[in-house]
């Protein structure tokens, strides 16, 4: 492993670094407007939610780099200090790409981008109506990190409403992750799509605290076939499970007949059937299986 010093680093290769190593990250796609009614439209992958009571975002549309200039979407702000944050879909995701150009301030991105405008209800910027969510915001604050090209300006919004477009939300009325095709920023020009292909569940840790993986079994704790993530898996049950009789399963039976006389190999084939019953999701029957290795 290698040992980085960051700021011994030149800017730009900093910021290639740390761009790369800390992804992926959504993308806030702002819409603001100065006192003159000039209106200005551009991504910022530093973004993210921080609070929900009151529900805050911020984004940090910060000094470039290169020349220690601000970007227009910050003059806009601290003239007028509302936006509209437009969450980037990959139906979306070459466009609001396009409208992240330099053009000179007083030049309309909606327009270079192909974006349709769409009046807000609360905030004067308006909104990208190809967006399927939108959030009309209040700048609460904006905290400069620094004068220096690379400081990022942090823009502190409160949420005052968001509007959800009805084809992204599931029977139960709520968004469905499935649905809606986020995208979001790696380093250089990597992005990522959120879609079923690399969905996936982890189940909250338990409420009342999970055993935690210093109490597994030894024989499981110290497996070559469990991954961390396995362990991880098994160590978030409030109390360690008990044999099943009910239990039934043709592959453990398997196993056990076919590995009958040599108990260490049937350890490590059946670490590895538990090990694919937990990739599956499957964390009960992996219990059962391991528990019989246990107390075979």
């Amino acid at each position: 492993m290698i040992t980085i010093n960051i700021e011994s680093l030149p800017l730009m290769e900093r910021q290639r670094w740390l761009q790369a190593a800390i992804a992926p990250r959504p993308i806030c796609f702002a819409s603001t407007i100065d006192a003159s009614g000039n209106v200005n439209l551009s991504p910022f992958s530093f973004f993210n939610l921080f609070s929900t009571n009151p529900a805050v975002v911020i984004f940090s549309p910060s000094r470039r780099a290169r020349n220690n200039t601000t970007k227009h979407t910050l003059q806009h702000i601290l003239e007028v200090p509302e936006c509209v944050i437009n969450i980037v879909d990959h139906d979306m995701v070459q466009q609001t790409s396009l409208a992240s150009c330099e053009y000179p301030k007083g030049v309309d991105e909606f327009l270079k981008a192909g974006f349709q405008k769409m009046p807000a209800t609360m905030v004067k910027p308006p909104m990208v109506r190809e967006a399927k969510v939108k959030l009309e915001c209040k700048v609460q604050e904006v905290k400069s990190l620094g004068d220096q090209g690379g400081a990022g300006q942090l823009v502190i919004a409160e949420i005052l409403c968001m509007h959800v477009d009805e084809s992204i939300l599931g029977e139960d009325g709520k968004i469905d992750q499935r649905k809606l095709k986020l995208v979001a920023r790696l380093g250089g020009d990597w992005y990522c799509r959120v879609d079923e292909t690399n969905l996936f569940k982890v189940p909250k840790p338990n409420t009342e605290l999970g055993i935690g993986i210093d109490n597994l079994p030894q024989g499981i704790r110290n497996s070559s076939f469990l991954t961390g993530n396995h362990l991880g898996m098994l160590a978030n049950v409030r109390e360690l499970p008990e044999i099943d009789p009910a239990f039934a399963d043709d592959r453990l039976r398997e196993i056990v007949q076919y590995y009958a006389v040599n108990p260490q190999e049937m350890e490590k084939e059946l670490h590895r059937y538990a090990g694919t019953l937990l990739n599956e999701g499957n964390i009960a029957a992996a219990w059962q299986v391991l528990l019989y290795g246990e107390t075979a």
